[in-house]
């Protein structure tokens, strides 16, 4: 895996991923940046995010749950003072459907923060994760 991060201007940079997908990045108006695009630090929790759910609703649909809707709320905490890491991260997944079961979440979840969810592992190394979640039925 690799990617080509280039300048384009001011704080914003581009991205690109040897798959060839692109990300435009920049920073906020306070330390020169023009406040066009995410943040690289926001980027790792859409990352850890995007890994994680796509773990979780993959595993629902082989276990045939009926999932209608599927969103997370990722936060991080970081201290204000250096060096600046995540020190707590909490995921809360939230699973609309019918009939959805409490265990094939649970286990989805475990499964990925255990076993697949390359992002999230790397980042549980040094920070503490934390995982909730809500069900929602129709």
């Amino acid at each position: 895996m690799k990617s080509n991060v280039k300048l384009i201007k001011d704080m914003q940079f581009i991205a690109t991923a040897d798959s060839g997908h692109a990300v435009v990045m920049d920073a906020p108006v306070s330390v020169g940046g023009k406040n066009t695009a995410a943040k690289p630090s926001e980027l790792v929790l859409m990352g850890l995010g995007g890994c994680t759910g796509m773990d979780v609703i993959s595993i629902l649909r082989k276990k045939k749950q009926d999932v209608t809707g599927f969103e997370m709320n990722v936060t991080g905490e970081v201290p204000d003072i250096q060096p600046r890491t995540f020190t707590d991260i909490h995921v809360e997944y939230v699973i609309t459907g019918r009939d959805i079961s409490e265990e094939a979440v649970k286990r989805a979840i475990d499964l990925s923060r255990e076993k697949y969810c390359l992002v999230g592992m790397t980042l549980a190394k040094g920070t503490n994760m934390t995982f909730s979640y809500k069900i929602v039925q129709e």
